[in-house]
């Protein structure tokens, strides 16, 4: 018979959302239970953000070879050893492995549980040979690659996020579906580290994000010699001996070698939904601004409830379920602050409203923008390439801003800091900040806001009747 283990929280799921939820409860008193079927640490760790971005660096290390000629550097075309990329990719999620492993989980107090968690009733989860009775519950188990309808796909080898790592050798010739951040990624890495890459989208590249910052980001992918197709129909997939060849808008594109990255499915198999009463559809499990399912005892967050998917996301939402099940205050979550970021080169980071979005919404705002170019740092690193813009409403609330250029990532935070804290563009403006950054094109950009007054006849004016006292 299967043992009944009594507690005060079960998290089902040891992705960084569920991680963040069951560590926060167990060092605050919670008697807490993990359960977890595949790795600790989950998409973000092993396939996700972390092997990403190493894969990314590998690229990066090999274009600043590329580039260096442009500083008095004659550096030589790199030689790339795909089986030590492979190597360094792996050695870097096992240097950060430690930090979401069982060991250190159940040093916390944590009871974890490697196995499959479904429910068996609204206050009931089995798992291996254990059945968990909670007062609280967390639905932590994240998303999958999304796999399109493409006639002949369930036909052909394809790699996703999950299998790509795997590899110890460059592809020759690489097929990207879809152009979102996670195409765009793989696709100029692997450009990089010496792929023929061919990208294919649907619809437009980084739909999500600004057109104008997005076509700086496309002119840097085609320079590099990424071949992209957007708004075609992808009409079939065939494997033909060693070679793939799929069919869209009428073309025939051949590689050797297919890669999926056409968005995100949420893990909501056999989880035993229905059982709990917990409402769900293909897009995810349906949550309120507390992050509670429709069974009230029961939480979910990250992926696993749909956009935005974004680790970062599933850690703000981790702390709003932590202030509800734990001491049982009304949190909501609030997005409007909630920056995303694609980590191509140039980066483009992106919180709060676009340009599009601020019009649809008919807010009054003006568009602030300050170009790389005439920043000092980013002309002594040739990283001239982007801009900031920002939107602003008339009287200085900050809506949104945009960032395409080096290190967008980082720079976009002072934004997200502002619009989180309702800081107005004079914020920004006033801040001093050290001379030479790039941090510097963000003050730039604010200060922008007060130029037509600053230099408007009215002003003028004054300066010159106050010049008569001496």
């Amino acid at each position: 018979m299967a043992v009944e283990i009594k507690t005060d929280i079960c998290i089902i799921g040891a992705g960084s959302g569920g991680l963040s939820v069951a560590a926060a409860a167990s060092q605050m008193g919670a008697a807490t239970v993990l359960i977890e079927a595949g790795k600790m640490g989950g998409d973000c760790l092993n396939y996700g953000c972390v092997p990403s971005k190493s894969l990314l660096a590998a690229g990066h290390a090999a274009q600043a070879m590329r580039d260096s000629a442009g500083f008095g550097v004659n550096g030589a075309a790199p030689g790339i050893d795909f089986a030590r990329v492979h190597d360094h990719v792996h050695e870097v999620i096992a240097a950060i492995a430690p930090n979401d492993s069982v060991e250190r989980f159940e040093g916390l107090g944590v009871r974890v549980i490697q196995a499959h968690g479904r429910f068996t009733a609204p206050d009931r989860v089995a798992a291996g040979d254990v059945v968990i009775a909670a007062r609280r519950f967390v639905v932590a188990t994240g998303s999958r690659a999304a796999v399109p309808p493409i006639p002949g796909l369930d036909a052909t080898p394809y790699m996703t996020n999950q299998t790509v790592f795997d590899r110890t050798t460059a592809p020759e010739q690489l097929i990207v579906i879809g152009g979102g951040p996670v195409g765009v990624e793989f696709a100029q890495a692997h450009r990089r580290l010496g792929s023929s890459v061919t990208l294919l989208e649907m619809a437009t590249l980084l739909g999500n994000d600004d057109p104008e910052l997005v076509e700086v980001v496309r002119r840097r992918l085609r320079a590099e010699g990424v071949h992209i197709h957007e708004g075609v129909s992808l009409s079939g997939v065939e494997h033909r001996g060693n070679r793939i060849v799929v069919t869209a808008g009428g073309r025939s594109f051949e590689g050797s070698h297919l890669m999926i990255a056409a968005g995100r499915a949420p893990n909501i198999d056999d989880l035993g939904l229905e059982a709990a009463h917990i409402d769900h559809s293909a897009t995810g499990i349906g949550v309120d601004a507390r992050m509670r399912t429709s069974n009230r005892r029961v939480y979910a967050i990250g992926d696993v409830i749909g956009p935005p998917m974004l680790t970062h996301a599933a850690n703000l939402q981790a702390g709003i379920v932590i202030r509800n099940a734990l001491f049982r205050l009304p949190a909501k979550l609030d997005t409007s602050a909630m920056p995303w970021v694609t980590f191509s080169d140039p980066e483009l980071a992106q919180v709060g409203l676009t340009e599009a979005a601020a019009r649809a919404a008919g807010r009054d705002f003006r568009v602030l923008r300050w170009p790389f170019a005439e920043n000092d740092r980013a002309q002594a690193e040739r990283a001239t390439r982007g801009l900031v813009k920002a939107i602003v409403g008339r009287r200085g609330a900050i809506l949104g801003a945009g960032i395409v250029g080096a290190r967008a990532g980082e720079l976009i935070q002072p934004w997200a800091l502002a619009i989180g804290a309702g800081l107005k563009i004079g914020a920004l403006a006033g801040m001093t900040v050290p001379y030479p950054t790039l941090g510097e094109v963000n003050k730039r950009a604010a200060g922008s806001f007060f130029i037509p007054k600053l230099t408007g006849a009215g002003v003028k004016k004054l300066v010159k009747f106050l010049s008569r006292f001496g």
